[in-house]
């Protein structure tokens, strides 16, 4: 094999394995609803009362969700993932 054939293919491997990396760096984590963790005013998206995120003026409301990491609700006081 030509010297130039193995840098083109050197150069493409290399190419492949950084998107590879950059990808899995940079992809966004999953995430989960998690009910009765809001402060006043800092909820996602609607709950009963109200249609957009922001309004919820109870906090810790059971029926307000915030999104968070998937794995996180369980471990904050008073969270859970089920709206109630």
């Amino acid at each position: 094999m030509e010297t130039k054939t193995k840098l083109m293919l050197g150069t493409a491997l290399i190419s492949a394995m950084s998107m590879a990396y950059i990808t899995e760096a940079t992809a966004a984590p999953a995430m989960e609803k998690c009910y009765g963790v809001n402060a006043a005013y800092k909820n996602d998206c609607k709950s009963p009362g109200h249609s957009c995120a922001g309004q919820d003026a109870t906090a810790r409301d059971p029926k307000a969700f915030v999104a968070v990491p998937a794995g996180l609700c369980a471990k904050i006081d008073g969270g859970s993932t089920k709206e109630g």
